[in-house]
C-alpha cells in the first residue's frame, strides 16, 4: 500500500534526521497518513510536521521541509509485477529504463503539511498488480502478526494492548431473544457483524460468528404464558396465535421451551438465511446451565472472594472492577441471572474455545449489561479481550411519514416484511450506510427505486456496466485480454485524468479493509463502493473503451478488470450481489 510505504518512509526519514542531528530526539506515537480528498493537496498527506512542533516548540514548515529534503535522498526497492525494478521517492527523473518512481513531487503547504502527488507511471503499474492478484487484491496478514498498534474509535469500548497477538476472532451478533419473529430493530447488528467478520477474514483473522439463543429463564417462562394466553402473557401476535393451535404443552414453562425451539428453527434461522448470514455455531443458554458451566463460574468468583450475600441474594463484587454498582449472580429464589450466565459463556469462549479476541453486538437497550459483563471478563483474567458495541435503533419512513407497525397483526416490524419489500442486497446496503452508533432513518421509497438516486442500484449498475462493456468487444474483433497478455508497456497508453483518478481509487481498497479492521467502522465500505462506482461512471463517460486503436482499448479493458475485481470485492465484502445485467 503506498500509504504504508509512506508511512515507513517518514519514519525512517525523522530516525535519519535524528541521527544527523538536524532535529533532537523525541517520540511520537503514530505517523497519520490521510486521502486530502482534494487533488491540489495531493493524493497523500501528512500533518507529522504540526505534531513534532507541539513537541519541539519549533515551526512546522521548517520541520516539514527537513523530513521532505531526507525522503527526496531516498531509493527503495520496490518489485512490481513485471519484474525487480527500483522506485525512486524523489521527484526527480530516474536515469535507468527499470527504475520507477511511486511520486511526482512532494510538496509542502501551510501551515506544515507534506503532500504526495502519486506518479502516473507508477499508477499504471498497479492495474496489472491488481490483475495478478485477482479476487486476492486486498487481502492483508493483520491477523497473522504480533503486534497491533492500538487506535481509539467511537465503536470500540477499550483498546487492545500493543504486542498482544490477535488471530482467532468471534463476533456475536443479532442473538435475539428466541421470543417472537426478528424485527428491523434487533437485526441491525446482522449485517454490521456479518461484514465485520468478513473483513477481519480479508485481513488475515480466523473468524467464528455466533449466535447465542437465550432459551432459559423468564423469558422463556413469559413466552410459555404467552402461548398459553393466560394472565402472565406477555407476546402477542399472529405467530402466538399459530404457537398455541401447535403446542398442546400446559405447563408454562414447557411451553415456552417448544416455542422458543420452533421460533429458533423455523422463523430466526429461516430469517438469518434470506439475509445471507451463515453462523459458525448456534449456542444455547439451556446447554451452560444443563452442563453445569454457570454454577461452575459462580464458585470460581467465591473462590477469589467476588461474591457475597445480601438480603437473600448473591452478589458479584463488580463494582471493583469499575462498574457503577454490583450485581446480582443468584436471587432470592435461587434463580440464576442473565448476567450469571453470560459471563459463563465468555468463560467458555476464552478457555474452551481459546479466542484472543470477542466483539459481542448488542442493542443500545442493552447499555446498562455493559458495565457487568466488563467486570466479571477482568474477574476472569481477559480484560481488553472482550469488545462490545451498542448498535442505535431502526425507524422506518415511507411517504415522507413514520411507519410505526407491522402490516400483519402486531406491534413490530419484521425483518421478513423488510426483505419482502426491498430485497436483501438494499436491506444491506442501508444498514451499512450509517454508522452502527448512530440511529437509522430507512426510506422505503429510495430503497425500491430503480434509478441511479438509490445507491445500491448505482454501484451495482457500474459492475453491470463493465460487463456490458465486455459483452461487445467480439464485436470489435478484440478478446477480453488475460493478465499474461497484458504488460507495464501496454499500460502505459492510461494517461487520461479520469483513467488515472480511477485507478487511485482502485489502490485505496487495501487502505478501506486495513481502517476498517482497526476501527469497526463499517460504512467505510458502502462509501466507498459508491466513490468507486462514481468515478467508473466518470471514466466511462470520458473514455470510450472500445476504439479502432486496438492497444489502446486493450489497456482500457486491463482497467475495467481491474474495476471489476475490486467492485465485486467490495460488494461481496458487505454481502450485496454484483449483477452482470441489470
Amino acid at each position: 500500500m503506498v500509504r504504508g510505504e509512506i508511512n515507513s518512509l517518514i519514519k525512517k526519514a525523522i530516525r535519519e534526521v535524528q541521527k544527523e542531528k538536524k532535529l533532537p530526539k523525541f517520540k511520537i506515537d503514530e505517523v497519520l497518513v490521510e486521502n486530502p480528498g482534494n487533488e491540489k493537496f495531493g493524493d497523500y498527506a501528512t500533518n507529522v510536521a504540526m505534531q513534532i512542533s507541539k513537541i519541539l516548540k519549533k515551526d512546522p514548515m521548517e520541520i516539514a521541509e527537513i523530513i521532505k529534503s531526507q525522503i527526496t535522498n531516498y531509493k527503495l526497492q520496490t518489485k512490481y509485477p513485471e519484474g525487480k525494478h527500483l522506485a525512486s521517492y524523489g521527484a526527480g527523473k530516474t536515469q535507468n529504463t527499470n527504475k520507477s518512481k511511486i511520486f511526482e513531487r512532494i510538496e509542502i503547504a501551510s501551515p506544515g503539511f507534506i503532500n504526495f502527488f502519486i506518479s502516473k507511471e507508477y499508477l499504471q503499474k498497479q492495474v496489472l498488480d491488481i490483475l495478478k492478484k485477482g479476487e486476492k487484491f486486498g487481502d492483508l496478514d493483520i491477523g497473522k502478526k504480533k503486534k497491533i498498534h492500538p487506535v481509539k474509535s467511537s465503536l470500540r469500548r477499550g483498546v487492545r494492548p500493543s504486542g498482544e497477538q490477535f488471530n482467532r476472532v468471534q463476533i456475536e451478533f443479532i442473538s435475539a431473544n428466541p421470543t417472537g419473529p426478528l424485527t428491523i430493530g434487533n437485526t441491525r447488528g446482522g449485517p454490521f457483524g456479518d461484514v465485520l467478520g468478513n473483513i477481519f477474514k480479508k485481513a488475515g483473522f480466523k473468524v467464528e460468528r455466533a449466535y447465542y439463543v437465550n432459551d432459559f429463564g423468564n423469558q422463556i417462562l413469559a413466552l410459555g404464558h404467552s402461548v398459553l394466553k393466560d394472565k402472565e402473557a406477555v407476546y402477542k401476535g399472529e405467530y402466538i396465535d399459530k404457537l398455541q393451535k401447535r403446542i398442546k404443552e400446559k405447563e408454562p414453562y414447557k411451553a415456552g421451551q417448544k416455542a422458543a425451539k420452533i421460533i429458533i428453527n423455523e422463523m430466526i434461522k429461516k430469517t438469518v438465511k434470506k439475509i445471507g448470514i451463515k453462523y459458525d455455531e448456534w449456542f444455547l443458554e439451556s446447554h451452560l446451565h444443563r452442563l453445569g458451566e454457570v454454577d461452575k463460574v459462580i464458585q470460581f468468583l467465591k473462590k477469589k472472594k467476588l461474591v457475597y450475600k445480601k438480603e437473600g441474594a448473591l452478589w458479584f463484587k463488580s463494582s471493583k472492577y469499575g462498574d457503577n454498582r454490583d450485581r446480582v449472580l443468584v436471587k432470592k429464589d435461587g434463580s440464576k441471572t442473565y448476567l450469571a450466565g453470560d459471563i459463563a459463556y465468555h468463560r467458555y469462549k476464552f478457555e474452551k474455545k481459546k479466542f484472543e479476541q470477542v466483539i459481542d453486538i448488542w442493542g443500545a437497550d442493552h447499555y446498562g449489561d455493559v458495565l457487568g459483563l466488563k467486570a466479571g471478563i477482568e474477574a476472569l483474567g481477559y480484560k481488553s479481550k472482550l469488545e462490545i458495541i451498542l448498535h442505535q435503533f431502526v425507524t422506518l419512513f415511507e411517504k415522507g411519514e413514520r411507519v410505526r407497525m407491522s402490516k400483519r397483526k402486531g406491534v413490530y416490524f419484521t425483518m421478513d416484511e423488510l426483505l419482502n419489500e426491498v430485497g436483501s442486497d438494499v436491506m444491506r446496503f442501508f444498514f451499512l450506510q450509517k454508522s452502527i452508533n448512530t440511529h437509522l432513518n430507512f426510506d422505503l421509497d429510495l430503497a425500491k427505486e430503480q434509478s441511479e438516486k438509490n445507491p445500491v442500484y448505482y454501484v451495482q449498475y457500474a459492475h453491470a456496466r463493465i460487463h456490458s462493456i465486455l459483452a461487445k468487444i467480439t464485436n470489435h474483433k478484440l478478446q477480453i485480454p488475460n493478465k499474461s497478455q497484458i504488460t507495464n508497456s501496454k499500460l502505459k497508453k492510461l494517461n487520461h485524468s479520469t483513467e488515472l483518478s480511477l485507478i487511485k481509487q482502485l489502490i485505496r481498497f487495501p487502505e478501506v479493509i486495513e481502517d476498517t479492521v482497526k476501527d469497526y467502522q463499517v460504512q467505510r465500505l458502502p462509501q466507498y463502493a459508491l466513490d468507486l462506482s462514481a468515478v467508473f461512471h466518470q471514466f466511462y463517460r470520458d473514455c470510450r473503451v472500445i476504439s479502432e486503436n486496438k492497444e489502446l482499448s486493450q489497456a482500457r479493458l486491463a482497467l475495467i478488470l481491474a474495476t471489476e475485481i475490486v467492485l465485486k470485492g467490495v460488494l461481496d465484502l458487505m454481502g450485496v450481489s454484483a449483477p452482470k445485467k441489470m
